[in-house]
């Protein structure tokens, strides 16, 4: 499916099931994207999370059926598939700054309507990609689950706890103290980071990895195969994060939508980091990988 029209079609979706308790992987089925790939493109195209903006959607209703309707408080917070009014009440006075029943009376309450999608083309800068096949090769690094509500606060920390446990040592020059140590040298671990969309719901794997030169895999460390397929694969050079940040609003954001051949395909993201350079250097260099197919 189109991109542009496969968002629009989430957007109508919602709007139809506010009053059905529906998730992440529920909205993805319907337009045939993996969950991780509709949840970033969503939150690049509207600014919000689809968990976010679902709940958004559906206080805004409700703070309108309070000042309208006479249904009680708890009949609404059922509606809008909260199981309790207390955590309904909690939720309200966290995004209208006041409680249902002063709305009730007469306060005035937030709105938020539905979002309106269309595409603004840019001229004039081109997007530095390539289209390549891609072979499979094998992965190891540190796993963690994320959710996608809140990965891109958590992941961060997660880099962090890895330099502070295994790498600090290394990187200052040091003999490998033990295996993990050991095998984040000899992988170049931090060379990749991958988002895996195989768990199905609202999460996904987040592997900080390295290209696996075999040898003795530690304990809680994981092996992966990168999958054979076509890439775009988009060059960053600058300081990061912003840089990627940047590249990756554009991907979703004017790359996909105003694309005519290629569509995304498969479960997996990359980015790769050259691991021989200062990432706040003005010239550093990093990537973007994104399975895709023809349209």
């Amino acid at each position: 499916m189109e991109w542009l029209t496969g968002v629009r079609t989430v957007i109508k979706y919602i709007e139809d099931n506010l009053t059905r308790d529906i998730s992440a992987q529920d909205v993805a089925d319907q337009v045939h994207i993996s969950p991780f790939f509709l949840q970033r493109g969503f939150l690049i195209m509207t600014g919000y999370g689809i968990g976010e903006y679902i709940r958004s959607r559906r206080l805004y209703e409700a703070a309108k059926e309070l000042r309208e309707t006479d249904d009680k408080v708890i009949d609404i917070a059922f509606r809008y598939c909260y199981e309790t009014p207390e955590s309904f009440s909690k939720a309200f006075h966290r995004f209208h700054g006041v409680t249902p029943m002063q709305v009730r009376n007469g306060a005035r309450f937030k709105s938020f309507l539905p979002i309106k999608i269309k595409l603004t083309v840019h001229g004039g800068d081109q997007m530095d990609y390539k289209i390549t096949p891609m072979f499979p090769f094998r992965l190891i690094g540190f796993q963690k689950i994320f959710d996608m509500e809140t990965a891109y606060s958590e992941i961060p920390k997660f880099w962090d706890e890895l330099c502070e446990k295994y790498a600090n040592n290394v990187y200052a020059g040091n003999e490998p103290a033990n295996a993990y140590e050991k095998a984040l040298m000899d992988n170049c671990i931090g060379e990749f980071a991958v988002c895996i969309d195989d768990l199905g719901g609202n999460s996904f794997r987040y592997l900080v990895a390295g290209r696996y030169s075999g040898g003795e895999v530690p304990e809680g460390m994981v092996l992966y195969e990168f999958p054979r397929g076509d890439c775009a694969i988009f060059n960053c050079v600058g300081q990061n994060p912003e840089t990627l940040q940047g590249v990756n609003t554009r991907i979703f954001s004017e790359w996909l939508p105003g694309n005519p051949e290629y569509e995304i395909s498969g479960n997996v993201t990359v980015e790769w980091y050259d691991t021989t350079g200062d990432p706040k250097a003005p010239d550093y260099h990093s990537q973007i990988w994104i399975p895709v197919k023809r349209k």
